[in-house]
């Protein structure tokens, strides 16, 4: 079955940096288009990034766009977010999606504070 595992999440100070990994498996991972998404404390969940199959399109939330940069390995199914110059707003649970499958991680925690 599909399967999105998140890791590297955690406590960060502002200006830090983090890297998420979403270890994918159950489906052919270089034909899909995956994206991080984030959702903070009483808010809706938001778009942060996503990336085409190959890896040649990647597209950035207006928030995040010069700080993030989201990659692949196909090699390894897996899909990464690194995220930095983290600002306190930056604070999410953040999840992977293999949106055209319907498909999403369980989430990682980040959260940035001195």
């Amino acid at each position: 079955q599909v399967q999105l595992v998140e890791s590297g999440g955690g406590l960060v100070q502002p200006g830090g940096s983090l890297r998420l990994s979403c270890a994918a498996s159950g489906f052919t991972f270089s034909m899909y288009d995956m994206n991080w998404y984030r959702q903070a404390p009483g808010k809706a969940r938001e778009f942060v990034a996503s990336i085409s199959g190959a890896g040649g399109i990647r597209r950035y939330a207006e928030s995040v766009k010069g700080r993030f940069i989201i990659s692949r390995d196909n090699s390894k199914s897996t899909v990464y977010l690194q995220l930095n110059g983290l600002k306190p707003e930056d604070t999410a649970v953040y999840y992977c999606a293999a949106i055209h499958l319907g498909f999403w991680g369980q989430g990682t925690q980040v959260t940035v504070s001195s």
